[in-house]
């Protein structure tokens, strides 16, 4: 345990641009081994009246992603890590593989219209970016976990970021499923992108679909019927066809304007 121990601070991307920064390490062999994630605890009463003076709070203290009711996040704890290690090193040393990251990136907004106005354009531009360099269709991806923070604003603005991506190679209707974690746990901030992969990686590990919790009636600026997606508000079997791997997307946007996405499979 001697290698570099970086901090970093994207705000609600910190842990997946971490996850990132460490595959990035694994790739260039500066490592051998990382470990990545990030940890968030809200001691403080300050930042709740800030937050709250912001309008950033969901009223009724649900966090209601994709729901036309949409209107705040709702705050959490949490902490998560991920070990990690080239395949080939994990397969040659017997470790359990939970799963394989197939790629990962990160952007930056640019100017917008305030810390809590997302980029559809440079979030577009990330997926496009990932999914080209690594080589991965969008067709083969079942399961999306969102950023999901249930806001007016921010929901649309990714529904419409991964439908343009994917309506680029496939004309296939509602064959991914989207979820978000933070309608079960809240928004755990710099530990949101890790919560989003553990959840991943446990749905891979029972081949399960999991609901996403509030949602009543679908966010009304974007079209699902048409779409490629489907909201996953039941437990069902996580099917793919025979031959194939589940595989899904895990994205994590922060207010800092960084964004990140990985790929799992």
């Amino acid at each position: 345990f001697k290698g570099p121990a970086i901090s970093i601070d994207t705000a609600c991307s910190s842990s997946l641009v971490a996850v990132h920064l460490a595959c990035q390490a694994l790739v260039r062999r500066e490592t051998d081994m990382a470990l990545a994630g990030g940890v968030t605890l809200w001691l403080i009463p300050e930042s709740y009246r800030t937050m709250s003076q912001a309008g950033m709070f969901a009223a009724d203290g649900q966090c209601k992603t994709f729901d036309d009711s949409a209107d705040g996040i709702v705050n959490a704890d949490g902490v998560g890590a991920l070990v990690l290690k080239r395949l080939k090193d994990a397969q040659a040393d017997n470790d359990f593989i939970h799963g394989v990251i197939l790629g990962s990136g990160i952007n930056q907004d640019g100017r917008t219209n305030g810390i809590t106005a997302p980029s559809v354009n440079s979030q577009i531009e990330l997926e496009r970016g990932i999914y080209e360099k690594y080589g991965i269709d969008p067709g083969t991806i079942s399961y999306v976990e969102t950023h999901g923070t249930g806001t007016k604003l921010g929901d649309p603005i990714e529904l419409e970021a991964l439908s343009t991506v994917f309506r680029e190679k496939t004309d296939r209707k509602n064959f991914c499923a989207l979820g978000a974690v933070k309608s079960n746990i809240g928004h755990t901030t710099s530990a949101a992108g890790v919560a989003g992969v553990h959840k991943v990686l446990l749905s891979m590990q029972h081949r399960t679909l999991v609901p996403t919790l509030h949602v009543k009636k679908e966010n009304s600026n974007f079209d699902f019927k048409s779409s490629p997606f489907y909201i996953s508000r039941e437990t069902k079997a996580w099917d793919v066809e025979p031959g194939t791997l589940r595989r899904a997307a895990v994205s994590s946007f922060g207010y800092s304007g960084t964004n990140a996405q990985a790929l799992v499979s």
